[in-house]
């Protein structure tokens, strides 16, 4: 496994947030818009089950680097 080209998926049963190491410019975009989530110096450290979706996608949106994506669930 090649920690620089990793992604990982972490859901709260309505949104999965994906994020993928290799896109990562660690900008914190994500800890500054939404710290209850984006914990880096936890394991996990994205816990979405600490917001709503609807927080969630938004802080998603602003990530500049395109690591972090999300779906919903159908």
């Amino acid at each position: 496994m090649d920690a620089n080209n990793l992604t990982k998926e972490y859901s709260n049963g309505e949104v999965t947030i994906v994020w993928q190491s290799s896109k990562c410019i660690h900008a914190a975009q994500c800890v500054k818009n939404n710290p209850a989530v984006f914990k880096p110096k936890e394991k996990p450290w994205i816990i979405p089950e600490n917001s709503t979706t609807e927080a969630i996608v938004e802080t998603v949106k602003k990530c500049p680097s395109g690591a972090l994506t999300y779906y919903l669930k159908s």
